[in-house]
């Protein structure tokens, strides 16, 4: 199953822009993603973006990630 989900942009006064895409929450939820964890957005062409995460570090469940 897909999740539609729009692209936001922030205009600033100087100029800049700022995108902001949205993780649904079911999708969140399903890969268990908790806040402040890092991902990595990896531009495979045009049209296909992966998103990668670190595996945990070994040790106790809940310790930060590894980078």
């Amino acid at each position: 199953m897909g999740y539609i989900t729009r692209v936001q942009v922030i205009e600033r006064a100087k100029g800049s822009r700022q995108f902001y895409i949205m993780c649904p929450s079911p999708v969140a939820e399903a890969l268990e993603l908790k806040k402040g964890e890092q991902i990595d957005w990896v531009i495979q062409d045009k049209y296909t973006i992966e998103i990668r995460r670190e595996r945990p570090a070994k040790g106790r469940k809940g310790e930060a990630y590894d980078r």
